[in-house]
């Protein structure tokens, strides 16, 4: 299924992603920022399990700041899994 996130506090505008129901990670595409950089870590993540995914990119910051593009992806699949885990209550 494809999804979108709106990211916060990254030169990026927002994310589109597909996540397979084994829970893989697929066809990332960054919208702003650093093309190269962000065409490289689409590719990186391509085919990995989101839980992977969370981990080696959560808190990474960029220029000193709270948040990065890589984090804003961490944090777009853990808001997919929250919402995953309140739609099976």
């Amino acid at each position: 299924m494809k999804y979108q996130y709106a990211t916060q506090g990254t030169c990026s505008k927002y994310i589109e992603f597909e996540i397979g129901d084994d829970h893989i990670l697929h066809n990332v595409v960054f919208y702003g920022g650093c093309s190269g950089n962000l065409q490289g870590i689409s590719k990186l993540v391509e085919g990995m399990p989101i839980s992977e995914v969370i981990n080696k990119l959560k808190g990474i910051s960029c220029s000193g700041g709270p948040t990065s593009c890589p984090d804003q992806l961490a944090t777009a699949l853990q808001e997919f899994l929250k919402q995953e885990v309140g739609s099976r209550r």
